[in-house]
């Protein structure tokens, strides 16, 4: 895989560079927020691994920026900053994984190959189709009246959730384990935005609506509406 790191501290990064180059990936490093946003920008990563705190461009700031310009690889934080508050806040910047300092080399090592590599699907499971809207979950494509619609990692895998549920409704509790790893209690809107951005892409004036809100359950895509 292809790796950046945008991390101002040379000896993490160094530590980083050297674990995940060990394990044959290709690794470009940053050492500050700019210069990381242009590399990210430019460049075809399949995972970003991104510290919180970097200087000339603040790591929130910088992944905001990255998912406005539609920039689809992975992003990892790496971060001393590790309350529930930080991480949800993390997540909600668009990234898909969050990792608190200090760390464990392994565990970065598997978080990062977890994020660059697509899990398997049973082959009847890969594609769906409902109305005229049509995904491939091997290609991470989907289309809509022939449309391709462009979905970010993290809004592809809320679209599965759904789909994966097709006919059932999936509560908020359900996505917040099963795309955050976070407890079903949290209070965050975090679930709700991220299912506005999803229905903004596959729900356009003049659709269908596909993604439906039951009330005070979560939400459902119904194939017979």
């Amino acid at each position: 895989m292809r790796i950046l790191l945008i991390e101002d501290d040379a000896e993490t990064a160094r530590l980083v560079g050297d674990s995940l180059t060990k394990q044959k990936h290709q690794v470009e490093v940053a050492a500050n927020g700019m210069d990381g946003l242009k590399k990210a920008t430019i460049g075809a990563f399949d995972v970003l691994v991104i510290d919180r705190m970097l200087p000339e461009l603040d790591g929130l700031s910088l992944v905001r920026s990255l998912r406005r310009a539609e920039v689809s690889s992975a992003i990892l934080f790496l971060t001393a900053v590790g309350g529930i508050e930080d991480r949800i806040e993390g997540f909600e910047s668009g990234a898909d994984d969050y990792l608190v300092k200090p760390f464990a080399l392994g565990e970065l090592v598997a978080r990062v190959a977890a994020l660059g590599r697509r899990p398997p699907s049973p082959k009847q499971d890969f594609l769906y189709r409902v109305d005229d809207m049509e995904v491939n979950l091997v290609k991470h494509e989907v289309r809509r009246g022939g449309r391709l619609i462009h979905l970010q990692p993290r809004e592809f895998r809320m679209l599965e959730i759904l789909l994966q549920n097709l006919g059932r409704v999936v509560t908020r509790s359900m996505i917040l384990e099963q795309m955050w790893g976070l407890e079903p209690d949290t209070k965050s809107s975090i679930v709700q935005t991220n299912v506005s951005r999803l229905r903004l892409k596959i729900d356009r004036p003049g659709d269908t609506p596909l993604i439906r809100t039951v009330r005070g359950l979560g939400y459902i895509i119904d194939p017979s509406v």
